[in-house]
């Protein structure tokens, strides 16, 4: 078994949808930056790879790529979760904290949930989700940004005889 740590941070904006583990939040604002911007895949994607050794996500999705410009992050998690199943690894469980100062994100953490779920390839039960606030401290209390923090856990995968 082995674990990794992700995380990710992308300032909002206007003119931007804001997407957040694949899930479509009603904002005023979104997040900016070269794909869709989602902190939450972003971060699960690098805590992937950490856990296998094989890197962050711009090395393998580098933001002066134009091809991946405006992409949806979900199709690189689920790129990402197939590299890593290449390499021998398949996920355990996910916690994740989500840092925004605003939106509230309490009515949208199952849907993240499930979405998040659904692209590890988990059951629900091994994904979490936690929302915190900047405290109006900083670019992430000043709402001038949201971030996220990810922990997986991957085993070896098992061979059939």
């Amino acid at each position: 078994m082995r674990v990794g740590l992700g995380h990710d941070t992308h300032r909002l904006g206007e003119g931007r949808p804001l997407i957040l583990g694949g899930v479509s939040i009603p904002h005023d604002r979104g997040l900016i930056g070269h794909s869709d911007a989602d902190v939450v895949l972003h971060a699960v994607s690098d805590a992937l790879l950490g856990a296998a050794a094989l890197g962050d996500i711009g090395e393998h999705y580098p933001d002066t790529d134009p091809q991946w410009k405006g992409v949806d992050s979900a199709r690189l998690l689920s790129e990402v979760v197939g590299l890593v199943a290449r390499a021998g690894w398949s996920p355990v469980n996910c916690d994740l904290t989500i840092h925004a100062q605003s939106p509230k994100l309490l009515s949208f953490k199952p849907a993240i949930k499930a979405s998040v779920a659904r692209l590890l390839g988990l059951d629900e039960g091994a994904v979490n989700i936690k929302a915190k606030t900047g405290e109006h401290v900083g670019p992430i209390g000043r709402a001038e940004a949201i971030g996220c923090d990810a922990v997986i856990l991957i085993e070896q995968n098992k061979v059939l005889t």
